[in-house]
């Protein structure tokens, strides 16, 4: 049987707007087999892509704006897309490695492809050494979830596990300290010291950390919160809790 890399470089899907293409053709993870363009001449940035595509020996194609909406599948007019392998998925392993210096971030039932991609977007930017996502009960990296992330998702580590809790045992046997976002949580995020290798779990739209992702972490932090509403947007709660470990790590 073939492993589980090679049959990912067996999917193919469709890469569509200026910042996945661009990123994805800077990041060399992905393999691009033809970019398809519906786009003038007059148009700076879309001709800067083809001439990265001509000096790779990438093929061109192009069509009309509609065929070219049909073929990346969203409603959205498009002016380029991409055909090429799939989303290139890291071990979970190689992420502990690059934790151990930066930090972990772990997503526990983030469904809404906005989020993830406005999540690996501020992760990247935070200097995350990987995201980790469960197999089940998520939003995968999709070329949809590419273009909200402004092309972030083609530079980071995204792992996919069977069972979250036990990642968090194995984060745990490798020395990195887990916390997950609790609106009730032990302590204040801007009371906690991130001095040491951590993670980070963010749950779900809906009803946060499952009970036992909660129970398997070593301890749950709160971000304060005034006023009526007593929540945050997944993405703009990982964003907060995020940059606070930026800033206390020096990234």
């Amino acid at each position: 049987m073939r492993d589980y890399k090679q049959k990912q470089k067996d999917i193919t899907e469709i890469l569509y707007g200026i910042h996945p293409i661009t990123e994805a053709l800077i990041a060399k993870r992905r393999k691009i087999f033809t970019i398809y363009t519906a786009a003038d001449k007059d148009n700076i940035r879309i001709e800067k892509i083809l001439n990265i595509a001509r000096s790779l020996n990438i093929p061109i194609k192009k069509m009309s704006a509609e065929k070219l909406k049909y073929l990346a599948k969203t409603e959205n007019r498009q002016l380029i897309a991409a055909k090429t392998t799939g989303f290139p998925f890291s071990e979970a392993e190689e992420i502990y490695e690059y934790g151990k210096e930066n930090f972990i971030l772990l997503l526990d039932s983030i469904l809404d492809a906005h989020n993830l991609g406005a999540i690996i977007r501020t992760a990247l930017c935070a200097g995350a050494g990987g995201v980790i996502i469960p197999k089940n009960r998520s939003a995968m990296p999709s070329p949809g979830v590419s273009k909200i992330s402004a092309g972030a998702l083609e530079h980071i580590k995204i792992a996919k596990v069977v069972n979250l809790t036990d990642t968090i045992k194995r984060l745990k046997k490798n020395n990195i300290w887990v916390a997950g976002l609790d609106a009730k949580g032990d302590y204040s995020l801007f009371e906690t010291k991130f001095d040491k290798a951590s993670a980070i779990v963010i749950g779900g739209e809906e009803k946060g950390l499952r009970r036992l992702v909660k129970d398997e972490c070593d301890f749950t932090v709160s971000i304060p919160l005034c006023g009526q509403i007593d929540s945050l947007n997944a993405s703009v709660s990982a964003s907060v809790v995020m940059y606070e470990m930026y800033r206390q790590k020096g990234l």
